[in-house]
């Protein structure tokens, strides 16, 4: 009898674990979840819950920054901490080392990926729930399928992403500056923060339509406008956010690297010195 754990099962114990590295984590909490709430409560206290024109009509401005900012806390529960995370073990050479375990690799980086997206999804929910619970944010049962498909789409674009970039980060301590110097400017071009509206620069709005979180805002935001008929599904939208996502998949599938970034160099350079005579 083969009494060896099944793939899931140890998939799901690994992103169990990650989940404990996280709540022990005080400020990657902090910077996931509670911060894009933090910045809504503010937002709304400064410039208070008055309707304006938007690209979605006229709404509050709890109904245009709650999606928003839902969208903003799940990129950065996937995008950044997964970059950031996978950068920091690979160099530390934990990564390394789980290879020689029992553990098959590819359990551990769905175990990693599975709770980036457990965190997300629980961040994008705590956003929208404050927003109907306190801010009035209309949520209507015929545009759920939508917003669903919005948040699994969006999920996995960016932990797909996250994982390219710690490919891309050339050390860990690279990572969180590649991190928020890409996903800060997208933010801004992609009307996380502000609405862009007919008077905007064509350059960033061109911009913002080239990478993804632009059409997880709009096919989120959409979801949630009463201007949108049911279903609300924006399939255009959607379809940009599963090309990068796919994109980003393959890319890390051929580049990942599990050694430690330059160990082959500086292993390199140690042999050679050994080698080299020594000079009186």
């Amino acid at each position: 009898m083969n009494d060896w754990p099944s793939f899931a099962r140890l998939a799901w114990v690994h992103a169990r674990y990650q989940n404990r590295l996280f709540v022990r984590t005080p400020v990657a909490a902090f910077f996931s979840t509670l911060l894009p709430l933090v910045m809504l409560v503010l937002f709304v206290a400064v410039f208070g819950n008055d309707t304006f024109d938007t690209s979605f009509g006229t709404l509050t401005t709890a109904q245009f920054y709650a999606p928003a900012l839902a969208v903003f806390s799940i990129a950065s529960a996937t995008y950044t901490n997964i970059g950031i995370f996978l950068s920091t073990q690979r160099d530390t050479g934990v990564l390394k080392r789980h290879r020689g375990t029992p553990l098959p690799t590819s359990a551990l980086m769905c175990g990693v990926i599975g709770s980036a997206a457990l965190i997300a999804a629980v961040s994008g929910t705590l956003m929208i729930g404050v927003g109907w619970l306190v801010y009035d944010l209309s949520i209507e049962a015929a545009k759920m399928p939508a917003i669903l498909l919005s948040f699994t789409v969006g999920i996995c674009c960016f932990a797909s992403l996250g994982v390219a970039l710690a490919v891309i980060a050339p050390s860990a301590a690279s990572a969180p500056a590649l991190a928020n110097a890409t996903i800060l400017p997208m933010a801004i071009a992609s009307g996380v923060f502000i609405s862009l509206g007919s008077d905007t620069a064509g350059w960033l709005t061109f911009v913002g339509d080239l990478f993804p979180l632009r059409p997880f805002v709009e096919s989120l935001g959409a979801a949630f406008s009463p201007f949108t008929e049911a279903p609300a599904i924006e399939w255009d939208r959607l379809a940009v956010m599963a090309l990068w996502g796919s994109a980003a998949a393959v890319y890390s599938a051929r580049n990942f690297s599990w050694e430690i970034r330059g160990a082959t160099s500086r292993r390199g350079g140690r042999r050679a010195a050994a080698s080299e005579p020594t000079r009186t």
